[in-house]
């Protein structure tokens, strides 16, 4: 039923699948070609002559953006909720013109609406790296999962480096805190993949990206945004707020531990005060809640400029 579903999908930003086997041990999928093949390949430092010329900024974010939409699709316009389960930049594809394609299902889940959008599974599944802490904490599974995930390829793809990258560039912590912490001291230009000349990068979508990426990688899954709303804040038809501290980048380790793996979940509600309690309840622009809207011009430390929307 999930090769039936999956092939049934039809999205600008998602690889077609043409085909499957199941024979015996045999489980395959097949999708189409893409000429310019997996996004880790022209995004990452590499000896491969292929990869000696950096994608340019413009093409970084559209691939963002696309990627951002087909995740988008899979959760939110699908008859049953896919989760993908191991969102990376291997498993995004780029055709001839460098448009996002996400693929690779194989670890896919189908989450039914009457299991409300979760679905308990009993192994880890995806990449490390790009697990979310729920996996290694034995809860449940949602779309917010998925969510994680893209945010640590958004900041990949911002920065040209892994996420779990530890060198002395970056005093040898693991990149994602390395860059939350310049993010924190106002020295965003410094996350920026340094083979960018500045004056190709436009500074407003780099400041989007950057906050939407941390905010996707909040350690609560309430906290994060659903991929609808990352696609809004991409596109700039939504307002973001400071995000807080996310503490999952450097929480996996006590949580792979097993130690207080549900305390540490719980945490964020009592320390990342005052941000929203859920992300679901926000609107945008034009909308009705009774929670505030995504707004940097509340917060004294925006990350470009305090009185910018981003």
């Amino acid at each position: 039923m999930e090769v039936a579903t999956i092939s049934s999908t039809h999205h600008l930003n998602l690889v077609r699948l043409i085909g499957f086997c199941s024979e015996g041990r045999h489980r395959l999928l097949i999708y189409e070609f893409m000429k310019n093949g997996s996004l880790d390949r022209s995004l990452f430092f590499s000896s491969s002559p292929s990869s000696t010329v950096a994608l340019s900024w413009q093409t970084r974010f559209g691939v963002a953006l696309g990627t951002a939409r087909g995740i988008a699709y899979l959760h939110e316009e699908c008859r049953d909720c896919i989760v993908h389960c191991d969102i990376k930049p291997e498993n995004i594809l780029l055709d001839d013109n460098f448009n996002a394609r996400v693929s690779d299902f194989g670890l896919a889940k189908l989450v039914h609406p009457k299991d409300h959008r979760h679905r308990t599974l009993t192994s880890v599944r995806g990449t490390r790296g790009y697990l979310a802490p729920e996996w290694l904490a034995n809860l449940p599974i949602t779309s917010k999962s998925d969510v994680f995930s893209y945010g640590m390829v958004l900041l990949e793809i911002v920065s040209g480096r892994r996420n779990f990258d530890v060198s002395e560039g970056i005093d040898r912590k693991k990149f994602s805190v390395w860059a939350y912490e310049e993010f924190e001291k106002g020295n965003v230009e410094s996350i920026v993949d340094r083979r960018l000349a500045p004056e190709e990068v436009d500074m407003v979508q780099m400041a989007r990206a950057v906050h939407v990426s941390f905010w996707c990688i909040q350690e609560q899954p309430s906290q994060r945004p659903t991929m609808g709303r990352v696609v809004q804040m991409l596109e700039g038809t939504m307002e973001i707020e400071r995000p807080p501290p996310p503490k999952a980048t450097d929480g996996l380790s006590s949580l792979a531990s097993g130690s207080g793996s549900t305390s540490l979940l719980s945490t964020m509600a009592t320390s990342a005060a005052p941000v929203p309690s859920s992300f679901d309840s926000l609107q945008a622009p034009g909308g009705k809640s009774s929670t505030s809207r995504l707004n940097p011009k509340k917060s004294s430390s925006s990350l470009l400029d305090p009185t910018e929307t981003y």
